[in-house]
């Protein structure tokens, strides 16, 4: 009974564990959302479908694309962007130009990752606001480079489509963990019961034969 649990009981964690895991990893850089699926095969076509590209040249600050696709989170490509995700405020993307270019554009940071400047995450601040890092002025809301906000809707709502996603992330993890866990107690409840009735058996047994 114990080694047959206790068997169950590994795989059933091992096998959350790497949900939970697939579930967690952290998104690629400066890619959209809708555009993690896209990034997912070992194998992926330039959005222009000049090329293909593995998915180890994915973010290797080497320009295969032309169109960018292949460096969404580098500055190798010209004509690439990058997506910042700022969750708690409004979504952007930037030319990838910007990219650890020493200017904070993104309100979380994400675009200044070498670590040579240091970003505070000012999303939960009210966003797209203008501050100062170590003597550098950022540009953030300025004109150049913003193409654009992602979701403005939701971001006047209070809601990004990043706070979604996460959200239901986190919804997932602990749907399956508390799955295992009625799995496993589950699993234990039917074995002891029945250790319980071959323990009774036996004692029955061993009853009828002293009698």
């Amino acid at each position: 009974m114990d080694a047959s649990f206790i068997l169950i009981t590994c795989f059933l964690l091992a096998s959350s564990f790497t949900i939970v895991h697939s579930l967690s990893k952290p998104p690629l850089l400066g890619v959209h959302p809708l555009d993690e699926q896209y990034f997912a095969s070992e194998v992926i076509k330039c959005k222009d479908n000049s090329k293909s590209f593995t998915r180890d040249r994915l973010n290797d600050n080497f320009c295969d694309c032309v169109d960018g696709t292949d460096e969404p989170g580098t500055s190798a490509c010209p004509a690439g962007k990058f997506y910042c995700r700022n969750i708690g405020s409004t979504p952007q993307f930037l030319f990838s130009s910007r990219v650890n270019d020493h200017f904070c554009d993104c309100c979380d940071g994400s675009d200044e990752y070498d670590g040579s400047v240091n970003c505070p995450n000012t999303c939960i601040m009210g966003g797209n606001i203008e501050y100062k890092t170590d003597h550098r002025f950022s540009r953030v809301g300025g004109l150049v480079g913003d193409l654009g906000h992602v979701g403005a809707k939701q971001a006047k709502n209070g809601v990004s489509l990043d706070d979604l996603i996460q959200k239901l992330k986190g919804l997932k993890i602990l749907i399956i963990i508390q799955v295992v866990i009625t799995i496993v107690v589950v699993v234990f409840r039917i074995l002891r019961r029945r250790a319980r009735s071959k323990r009774r058996r036996h004692h029955k047994v061993l009853y009828q034969h002293d009698g």
